[in-house]
C-alpha cells in the first residue's frame, strides 16, 4: 500500500530534499508537487522546512486536499491520472504544506505541450500540474527565488487523452496547433 507504507515519505527526507539543498547549493526557496501517494511531496517538504523552503501542494481539480488544507472549494474533474488525493494518507499525517494551488488541466496542459514543442520534453499530465504550480508559486513569490518541481511522469504512458486531439476538443480543453498536423510535419525535438 504505497499511500500508507511511510517507507516512501522517509525515502524523501533522507535522499531527495537533501538532493535539492545539494544541487542548488542551499539557494532553493520552494518546492511543489501534485500528490498521489503524498510521500514525494511530504518527505521532501520535511527535509527541506525547516531551512525555510517554502512548501507548496500543487492541487488538480476535483482533488480534496485543497479542501482540507485551505477550506477552499476544489470542483470540477482533471484529466490527470494518478494525482488528486482526497485523504490524509500515512505519508501526508503530521505535514502541512505552506501553499497550495488549485492547478485546472486548462492551465497544466499548455505547459505539457509547450515543454514538448519547445524543450522536446515528452511529459505527462501530473509534470504539467507540477510546473504549472511551480510558475504560479514563482509569480507570487517574486522575481530572484528559486522554485524546484519533480518532473515524475512520461507523456508517452497517456496518448490515448493527452496528445489527442479530439478527446481534448470533448473536453473542452486547449488543442496546440501542432497537435492536428501529420506526424511527419511535426517538428523534431532533437532540432
Amino acid at each position: 500500500n504505497q499511500f500508507d507504507n511511510v517507507a516512501n515519505r522517509q525515502a524523501h527526507i533522507e535522499t531527495t530534499g537533501p538532493e535539492i539543498w545539494s544541487q542548488t547549493g542551499g539557494k532553493v526557496d520552494g518546492f511543489i508537487c501534485a500528490v498521489g501517494s503524498g510521500g514525494t511531496l511530504a518527505g521532501v517538504g520535511m527535509a527541506l522546512q525547516s531551512k525555510g523552503v517554502k512548501i507548496g501542494l500543487a492541487d488538480p481539480e476535483g482533488a480534496g486536499l485543497l479542501k482540507l488544507y485551505t477550506g477552499e472549494d476544489n470542483p470540477g474533474d482533471s484529466i490527470t491520472e494518478g494525482i488528486g488525493q482526497g485523504r490524509i494518507t500515512a505519508n501526508l499525517e503530521g505535514f502541512t504544506p505552506d501553499k497550495a494551488y488549485r492547478i485546472a488541466d486548462a492551465e497544466a496542459l499548455p505547459v505539457v505541450f509547450d515543454l514538448l514543442e519547445h524543450e522536446g520534453l515528452c511529459l505527462g499530465g501530473s509534470s504539467g500540474v507540477n510546473v504549472a504550480g511551480a510558475m504560479r508559486m514563482a509569480r507570487d513569490m517574486g522575481p530572484g527565488h528559486t522554485i524546484v518541481t519533480v518532473l515524475c511522469d512520461y507523456g508517452t504512458r497517456y496518448q490515448s487523452k493527452l496528445f489527442n486531439p479530439a478527446f481534448l476538443a470533448q473536453k473542452a480543453l486547449p488543442v496546440p496547433a501542432w497537435l492536428n498536423r501529420p506526424a511527419r510535419d511535426l517538428p523534431d525535438p532533437k532540432e
